[in-house]
């Protein structure tokens, strides 16, 4: 049993290593969130979330919110050089120094290759894509087994099942299961997920700049062979940029 709410506590920032920009890329269900939560909280950097962006400037009414609100209500996507104006300004903050974690983007091969350039131009550290992998009949059942009291404690009915079927063990309360947790659902977002990141993680392959990490392990684990990839990735000789920094 799990707890929806559990915090990770914040370790200070270790300034003898730079985590740079950090891409988690993983199928859903697989424990991204989870993944991002913890690095944020270790090297104390932020997530950079293009949701969060569009909000933001929507809710700000901003240029650039303005455009993007109007083509999302005609049932347009935003353009790649809209969001790419957006990510440039959230990068160009104070906190993304120490490096940032990004969320939902690059989502094309055009947005990636954008990103290179304009952290070439920056003389920042190039961009690293972790894959957390998952067979895919575990990431299912990990997904449609999961069941969640009110109070937040999770469990599922094939690893971690309650003591007494459909019961939280804590407080008693019947268990649920989410809208959005079927297999209707899954399978569809397995193939816009499939569909997306394939020619961004040939990218990233190709140019030496990506690892995978089983995401199935212990989420200590995860972690640590997460940690373990990002500080190999980033003595590989094309992140020169990052060892400069460091010097």
């Amino acid at each position: 049993m799990n707890s929806e709410y559990a915090l990770h506590p914040t370790a200070p920032a270790d300034s003898s290593y730079l985590p740079g920009p950090v891409l988690l890329i993983g199928p859903p269900g697989v424990g991204k969130g989870t993944q991002a939560k913890t690095l944020m909280a270790e090297f104390g950097i932020p997530q950079i979330s293009t949701g969060d962006l569009f909000r933001g400037h929507r809710r700000q009414r901003t240029e650039l919110g303005l455009i993007a609100e109007k083509l999302m209500v005609l049932g347009q996507l935003v353009p790649d050089n809209l969001v790419n104006q957006m990510v440039a300004g959230r990068l160009s903050g104070a906190d993304c120094g120490r490096g940032y974690i990004l969320d939902g983007f690059p989502r094309t091969l055009a947005q990636a290759a954008w990103l290179d350039e304009h952290l070439a131009e920056a003389n920042s550290c190039p961009v690293v894509a972790i894959s957390l992998t998952a067979d895919r009949d575990d990431l299912l059942k990990r997904i449609t087994g999961r069941r969640i009291c009110p109070q937040g404690h999770i469990y599922n009915v094939y690893t971690e099942p309650p003591r007494v079927e459909g019961v939280c063990d804590v407080d008693g309360c019947p268990l649920e299961l989410r809208r959005d947790d079927t297999e209707e659902i899954f399978e569809s977002r397995m193939k816009v997920f499939e569909a997306e990141t394939a020619p961004v993680i040939s990218h990233y392959h190709t140019q030496g700049r990506f690892a995978e990490v089983n995401g199935l392990h212990r989420v200590d684990t995860v972690t640590r062979d997460i940690r373990a990839q990002l500080e190999r990735l980033r003595t590989e000789p094309s992140m020169a940029a990052c060892a400069a920094q460091r010097a």
